[in-house]
């Protein structure tokens, strides 16, 4: 059975363009990437956890922040790997420079024995939908196409 993670949209209109928060994973892979690597904040949920409160629980812990309000369903994803991404979309705001992320332990450099710390995530940004499009793994711009219908009705 494929894996879920579930995460949120955070949205908001900032001098009347529509933004989006997206992550940038931590640790050495991610390092040098850019466009196609971002994220919405999201993880997988735990053995029968509600699939949004995982949202809100990965939100926390990735961002340090527990985003509130109205949770729109967004239509399921299928990653590349199989993995099975749900979202809710949140208007919302959050200062970026405050971001804090919970940490997960791998050995660095491969083959050294040495264990390092990385953070989850290493930084959040606000995102155009041009811009966003552009930053976010393929597979999620359709949360951003969504949230676009669903602003615009």
């Amino acid at each position: 059975m494929a894996k879920t993670s579930s995460g949120i949209l955070l949205y908001r209109k900032h001098s009347s363009v529509l933004e989006v928060l997206l992550v940038h994973p931590g640790g050495p892979f991610f390092a040098r990437k850019d466009e196609g690597s971002w994220s919405i904040p999201k993880g997988e949920l735990k053995k029968e956890e509600d699939a949004l409160l995982g949202a809100i629980r990965e939100f926390e812990e990735e961002t340090g922040h527990t985003p509130v309000g109205n949770f729109i369903p967004l239509s399921a994803i299928k990653q590349k790997g199989g993995k099975i991404v749900q979202c809710w979309a949140v208007s919302g705001d959050l200062d970026v420079t405050t971001i804090v992320s919970n940490t997960f332990e791998m050995e660095w450099p491969p083959s050294s024995g040495k264990m390092k710390s990385f953070p989850e995530v290493d930084r959040a940004e606000w995102f155009d939908v041009a811009s966003a499009r552009k930053k976010i793994n393929e597979k999620q711009i359709s949360f951003i196409d969504k949230l676009l219908e669903l602003t615009e009705e």
